[in-house]
C-alpha cells in the first residue's frame, strides 16, 4: 500500500509535470506558423491578380 507521503509526492510531481506541459504547449501554439492562413491568403492574392 502507498503511504500518505508517497501519495503526496506523486500528486505534487504529476501536478507540476502537467502544469509544465501546459506552458510548453501554449508556447508552441503561440509561436507556430499558421500554414492554412498563409495558404489561403496566398490563394486570395493570386485570384485578385
Amino acid at each position: 500500500m502507498i503511504s500518505d507521503g508517497g501519495l503526496y509526492n506523486l500528486a505534487i510531481s504529476l501536478g507540476s509535470a502537467a502544469a509544465f506541459l501546459i506552458v510548453v504547449y501554449h508556447f508552441f501554439e503561440v509561436n507556430a506558423d499558421d500554414k492554412e492562413q498563409k495558404a489561403s491568403a496566398k490563394a486570395k492574392s493570386v485570384k485578385a491578380k
